[in-house]
């Protein structure tokens, strides 16, 4: 069969399938979100932009760390002192006797350091979690609005929707197939963006329980005063931690027990059907909520060998000053 002049591709048909669908829905509508359709609208736009930029590349990218609680340290007892042994002063000759060696000084006896006593710990880094706080765009931009939130809290951002949409369109740059098989937002595109922004050192960990992850996440809060970005929903969304409650100092303490954080979360004030209400901003999520909320890694698109069925955490490596 002769091929018909002026064939209209794949993408093109597509194209014009979203204008027929805008026209469908009408002007207005989009413009007021009217019966959600503005969101509707966003999505069809974001994948037909999808289809067009192609697959997503198969590049390296921050890799995940499986962290490895250190064990935990038991007290030992000092060590024994030593005993001075004599060394024989007399042969048979007299005169050719050998000077005595001097004995040897005993050792210090070592000071038994006090053990630090278990305090409990109550931190928030921020004072006025409102001010930075930001409500996602889009329903599938959680992961957009957590890196924006981490931005603002360094002072590297601000709370804009400008902002989240200049963040949104430069995943191209920060995206790969191993990071996120769908080509959304992966938790190492955040880790790169942050960057790119003057935010570096932060690294993608997987734990292989839920308190590793919230010890080691309070851990990082403490020592370098910057916010973790927990993959929660099974890793379909985000939630920026600022802070912390546990037993002891889990700095100090490596049997210290978080029993809640203080939470960011993008989803603030919509209502899933699935997870239900979210909570307002600096809401102190208890270990209950947290136990429902962040649950191991398990994505539909596809495996993760060093992701799935772990505890993921964006986490902060760098004390920077903000």
């Amino acid at each position: 069969m002769r091929s018909i002049p002026g064939r209209i591709t794949a993408r093109w048909r597509l194209l014009l399938v979203a204008i027929l669908v805008l026209s469908a829905m009408g002007a207005g509508a989009v413009s007021t979100d009217a019966l959600g359709a503005g969101d509707r609208f966003d999505g069809l736009v974001r994948r037909i932009d999808r289809f067009i930029a192609g697959p997503v590349p198969s590049r390296s990218t921050r890799p995940t760390i499986t962290v490895t609680p250190p064990p935990i340290a038991t007290p030992t007892p000092p060590p024994s002192r030593t005993t001075a042994t004599r060394v024989p002063a007399r042969t048979a000759d007299p005169s050719n006797a050998p000077t005595a060696a001097p004995s040897p000084t005993p050792e210090p006896t070592p000071t038994t350091q006090p053990t630090p006593a278990r305090v409990a710990v109550d931190l928030d880094l921020l004072d006025d979690p409102e001010s930075v706080f930001k409500h996602q765009v889009t329903p599938d931009w959680c992961a957009v609005a957590g890196t924006q939130m981490v931005l603002t809290i360094h002072g590297k951002g601000d709370s804009s929707d400008a902002f989240q949409r200049e963040l949104a369109s430069r995943v191209r740059e920060w995206e790969s197939v191993t990071d996120s098989r769908n080509g959304n937002w992966g938790p190492a595109a955040m880790a790169l963006a942050l960057e790119a922004y003057g935010v570096p050192g932060y690294e993608v960990r997987a734990y292989e329980t839920r308190l590793d992850a919230l010890r080691d996440s309070a851990r990082a809060i403490s020592e370098t005063g910057a916010p973790v970005i927990l993959l929660t929903w099974r890793g379909a969304h985000t939630w920026v931690m600022t802070g912390y409650r546990a037993d002891a100092d889990p700095t100090v303490f490596a049997d210290a027990v978080v029993s809640g954080a203080y939470i960011l979360d993008p989803w603030y004030p919509s209502v899933s059907s699935i997870w239900e209400a979210s909570n307002p901003p600096g809401f102190f999520t208890g270990i209950d909520e947290l136990v429902e909320n962040y649950l191991p890694w398990k994505r539909p698109e596809g495996m993760y060998p060093d992701r799935d069925g772990k505890f993921i955490a964006v986490v902060p490596t760098v004390r920077l000053d903000r």
